[in-house]
């Protein structure tokens, strides 16, 4: 699989899976997914959905899946695998799969995921995945599992998380900004005297200072933060034979 995420979340089992396999409860944690509907089934046949991204408040990508878990294995792990695809001729992504694993580790739970998927317009879109599309996706994965992390560790709840994410984020962008223009004023500061130049010497100090940590410091710990997830595989990653027996919607 192409892309790997993994978070270490202390929480129940059954928990953990009910937040991530009702789609209600999966559409608020995942920022890839804006709205998830399952579709009716026949008794035994794997679970169809449908999926939707609001890329634009203007636009909408839609597409269908088709998912199947298993809840009891041997090794006491869970496992659910999907593969989906979109119609949209604004997609980038055709169609891809993958999977979720839960392993019980001490008194948490490794929530991991591999996937991966085909893009379509040709070279163009393979060069938009490289650069733009694949980093995206694997920094919302794991933004994603950290924000579920905290809804189920400290109840905090995505839709908080969020709000959380965008303060930071802004109260940063503010100390970068007037750090920015406050080095700035200080070379000006240079040419008026002895005292001034002396003083605009030592506040650049200060302003780099506040320009690392603003740009740098680990996130509060109530807000979601993509850096605390795993992104690469401790061992080799390999597919589970459940996705083997998926095929792809059309």
């Amino acid at each position: 699989m192409g892309l790997y995420i993994e978070a270490r979340i202390r929480t129940d089992l059954d928990d953990l899976w009910a937040r991530t396999q009702e789609p209600s409860q999966h559409q608020r944690w995942d920022l890839r997914f804006t709205e998830i509907d399952h579709l009716p089934r026949a008794e035994g046949e794997p679970q169809r959905f449908r999926y939707a991204t609001r890329v634009l408040p203007f636009l909408t990508i839609a597409g269908t899946g088709v998912s199947a878990g298993e809840r009891e294995r041997p090794d006491g792990t869970r496992t659910s695998a999907l593969r989906f695809a979109s119609p949209h001729p604004l997609s980038l992504l055709a169609e891809g799969s993958g999977y979720w694993r839960y392993v019980p580790d001490g008194d948490g739970i490794r929530f991991l995921t591999g996937y991966d998927y085909r893009t379509r317009w040709g070279a163009f879109g393979a060069l938009a995945d490289r650069c733009v599309l694949r980093p995206l996706m694997g920094w919302a994965t794991a933004w994603s599992f950290d924000r579920l992390r905290l809804w189920l560790e400290r109840g905090v709840t995505p839709e908080r998380a969020l709000w959380n994410w965008l303060a930071e984020l802004t109260v940063r962008a503010v100390v970068v900004t007037v750090a920015v223009t406050g080095l700035g004023l200080g070379s000006a500061a240079r040419l008026l005297g002895p005292f001034a130049a002396s003083t605009a010497y030592l506040c650049p100090l200060l302003l780099a200072v506040a320009i690392c940590l603003a740009l740098f410091k680990e996130p509060l710990s109530c807000t979601p933060a993509a850096r605390r997830c795993l992104r690469t595989p401790p061992t080799r990653a390999r597919a589970p034979r459940l996705l083997s027996t998926l095929e792809t919607p059309r």
